[in-house]
């Protein structure tokens, strides 16, 4: 699964997978603002069937965040 949302995080940020850790911060390393938040957030939604409510997005940080946020919530 992490090796996915790196995938992912990197396709849509623009980003340089090799680079992208578990404690990768995606404001603080990969620049992200609100918007490629929510663009990420829809792609991990359709990538692993799961709703991501806005609340819950505000809690999620890092690459390992999403990954422990999936990993509870995926039906």
């Amino acid at each position: 699964m992490l090796e996915r949302i790196i995938e992912l995080t990197a396709e849509n940020l623009g980003a340089d997978a090799a680079t992208i850790t578990a404690e990768t911060s995606f404001k603080d390393d990969l620049h992200a603002d609100s918007l490629d938040l929510f663009e990420l957030a829809m792609a991990f939604e359709e990538e692993f069937s799961v709703e991501i409510p806005s609340e819950d997005l505000e809690q999620i940080t890092t690459v390992a965040d999403v990954m422990n946020y999936l990993t509870e919530h995926q039906a």
